[in-house]
């Protein structure tokens, strides 16, 4: 699709907002480098494709922590420290290189009453997933802090909206009333051996060997499973490949600088019972990153799938809102 048709077509959604959506214009500056790699070059075991440094004049936006494909023509929505949905399509040239994040939108997440989260402790969206019946997105799944819980909430056309509806989670999950709990959620695809399981890794609550504990949600696959602790880092968010392995970000600070790491855990290992490590795909700390916190799996307009690598700037003028692209180099 071209910029024309693309923009045309984002800004007819905007016919269909919900009242409450506040349209907000993002502003968006190319990524043209990676470490040491530049456009189309390999970085340790990826391709990096470019990226986008966010900015917009609108105060609520920002803290974008967890990061989902909605809809076609590339449809997202993001989940914010601050109880948001954020709304848009991601932009790509002809040559299928990011170019922009737009049709933007913010609207509040809803408690299961339908009204506004109403307050702070309450609106730390850190994670989120879409939940697929017969190949079509029908509701977002996301996963809370502070007041740990997870929630599904009803798409419609793409757009996130409705009352909460909680879901059952292991009393130790609910018990964690910190922001360091459930920093990953992610849906495992038709393809894994656990097809349909809702994986919960928690940021900091590890277990008696000293690894992130962690939970599956699942008619057949329930119970615990663990990811191996890393130095330095912990995990910020997951998705799964189309073929059901386990992409984990992990996040976290050393000598006043974020490091990134992002692992892949093959299909047979994410399992109940596990104890997960995987293989090292991706490293960086210093200038090419900020705090990531999002990781999006999605094919780009010219068929490739793509991983996208979103950065929490937890409203700080002195942190990024960064999207960095990367291909599988296989």
């Amino acid at each position: 699709m071209s910029h024309r048709l693309l923009i045309s077509a984002v800004l007819l959604l905007g016919l269909c907002l919900p009242a409450s959506a506040v349209e907000v214009t993002v502003s968006a500056a190319p990524v043209t480098r990676f470490k040491d790699a530049g456009l189309d070059q390999p970085v340790d075991k990826l391709i990096f494709r470019g990226g986008l440094a966010l900015v917009a004049q609108d105060d609520t936006f920002g803290g974008l922590s967890g990061l989902t494909s909605t809809g076609p023509n590339q449809q997202v929505v993001f989940v914010t420290d601050r109880g948001n949905w954020v709304s848009g399509h991601l932009a790509y040239d002809d040559a299928s290189r990011l170019f922009g994040f737009i049709g933007v939108n913010i609207d509040p997440i809803e408690n299961s009453k339908g009204q506004p989260l109403p307050r702070q402790y309450a609106k730390d969206a850190e994670s989120v997933d879409t939940v697929y019946r017969n190949g079509v997105p029908v509701a977002l799944r996301v996963g809370f802090e502070h007041l740990t819980r997870v929630a599904d909430f009803v798409l419609t056309d793409g757009m996130p909206g409705g009352a909460a509806r909680e879901l059952a989670i292991p009393q130790w999950l609910t018990d964690l009333r910190t922001n360091e709990t459930i920093e990953s959620l992610c849906i495992a695809p038709p393809a894994s051996p656990i097809a349909g399981s809702t994986l919960i890794l928690a940021e900091e609550a590890l277990d008696e060997n000293g690894n992130h504990r962690g939970w599956l949600l699942g008619q057949n696959d329930k119970g615990p499973i663990g990811l191996v602790n890393t130095p330095v880092v912990n995990p910020t968010d997951c998705k799964f490949l189309p073929n059901g392995d386990l992409l984990v970000l992990e996040r976290g600070v050393s000598m006043l600088s974020f490091v990134m790491n992002l692992r892949r855990i093959p299909a047979a290992e994410v399992r109940p019972g596990a104890t997960m490590n995987g293989e090292l795909l991706l490293s960086a700390t210093g200038g090419s990153i900020d705090n990531m916190e999002s990781l999006l799996v999605h094919t780009a307009p010219d068929g490739e799938m793509r991983i996208v690598i979103g950065s929490d700037n937890n409203f700080n003028d002195w942190q990024r809102s960064l999207l960095l692209e990367f291909a599988l180099a296989e």
